[in-house]
């Protein structure tokens, strides 16, 4: 049967086996940053369920673009060993690897989910959290120190130190998180950017950081892997970051060498009113695939295999990646395989429960990316 969702996807060098990919997810699992036995088990996990490609979490590239305490980073070599071998598990099922490349701006300093909420203090472990403004988030977060230019200096350098650590590690691809409500966005929405100098006012201005971090991340990051970038395609607030402005960003980080818009929205307003159902934020993958001639990932209560296959054959965008549905179910893409009869790899440890006349074969190691 002929099933897009299970089509390989050619990227620069890299080919993921599918269209199916696992969203970051942050763990809140970590102890200075260092990946655990945690993250190999549930990042492998999905790569053994069939997904195409698998996303690290956001990953801080300096300690104090974390979101808590316990958030994954990447701000120091000591970091790469870890990711390395989780990188490795990962190419051994034939999936493909990447990690966002993160900085929590006014988001951070917070307490983890499982831990309540609101901004924690340096003395309970916390830090002064940064970003374009003063102007907080929630009333129970911190009010941000406004990053001067040598502040913003150190991010676009921390944004390329870290993808620099994910080449040692050996990752597939990077992305960088430009969405939900952390630091590039912020400097992208008038509505937590008021600033006066050539990185606030104007549309040029307020995407200057995100064209700046995206190059210096390119210049790094070598020209045969492919480089990402999460952005909200809306804030969902008057005011704010619109979707006809990521039709114009589209076009400019295509120019500097990004390859992929993972396109999410919302996250820059704790009161934004969101129009969730299934399928809502593919519109705006869709648009901008059109549009900006860049290729996309959708995201967004996408949760049914024919929803899934749906979206990829009428083009609205290049690949489907899932988060909550992976968490409940990190074998979705073999289940998805079976439910549209296309033919899929199974763990060959696992082929005695591949379902009875299925199109399966063994899955076999994919080589490490050169």
């Amino acid at each position: 049967m002929n099933c897009p969702l299970f089509s390989p996807f050619p990227l620069r060098s890299v080919e993921f086996a599918n269209r199916i990919g696992v969203s970051p997810m942050c763990q809140y699992s970590c102890q200075d940053g260092f990946a655990t036995e945690w993250h190999l088990v549930h990042l492998g996990s999905r790569a053994q369920g069939g997904a195409g490609l698998v996303m690290m979490e956001a990953s801080a590239v300096l300690p104090e673009g974390r979101i808590s305490p316990q958030d994954h980073g990447i701000w120091k070599d000591e970091h790469i060993p870890g990711l390395a071998r989780i990188v490795e598990f990962l190419h051994a099922q034939g999936a493909r690897a990447g990690i966002q490349l993160a900085h929590a701006g006014r988001k951070g300093s917070t307490a983890s989910p499982f831990a309540g909420d609101g901004w924690l203090a340096p003395k309970d472990g916390g830090w002064q959290p940064v970003a374009p403004s003063e102007l907080a988030f929630a009333p129970n977060y911190a009010v941000p120190r406004a990053l001067d230019q040598a502040g913003i200096g150190a991010v676009i350098d921390g944004f390329r130190q870290a993808a620099r650590r994910a080449l040692k590690a050996g990752f597939d691809f990077v992305e960088i998180h430009a969405a939900h409500g952390y630091l590039l966005h912020e400097f992208l929405s008038p509505l937590a950017n008021r600033r006066g100098d050539s990185y606030g006012g104007s549309f040029e201005n307020r995407t200057r950081l995100l064209l700046e971090v995206a190059q210096a991340v390119r210049a790094e990051w070598p020209a045969h892997l492919p480089l990402f970038v999460r952005i909200s395609a809306t804030d969902w607030a008057e005011g704010g970051w619109t979707e006809d402005e990521s039709v114009r960003l589209a076009r400019l980080l295509r120019e500097v060498g990004v390859d992929l818009l993972d396109v999410s929205s919302g996250g820059m307003v704790p009161n934004a009113q969101i129009p969730a159902a299934p399928g809502f934020q593919v519109p705006f993958a869709a648009r901008i695939r059109r549009e900006a001639g860049i290729a996309t990932a959708a995201v967004g209560l996408i949760t049914e295999p024919a929803q899934a296959n749906a979206i990829i054959a009428a083009g609205e965008a290049d690949l489907v990646l899932l988060g909550r549905q992976m968490l409940r179910d990190p074998y979705w893409p073999l289940h998805a395989a079976a439910a549209l009869g296309a033919e899929t790899s199974w763990p060959v440890q696992y082929m005695r429960a591949a379902p009875p006349g299925s199109p399966v074969r063994a899955a076999v190691a994919r080589p490490e990316n050169g």
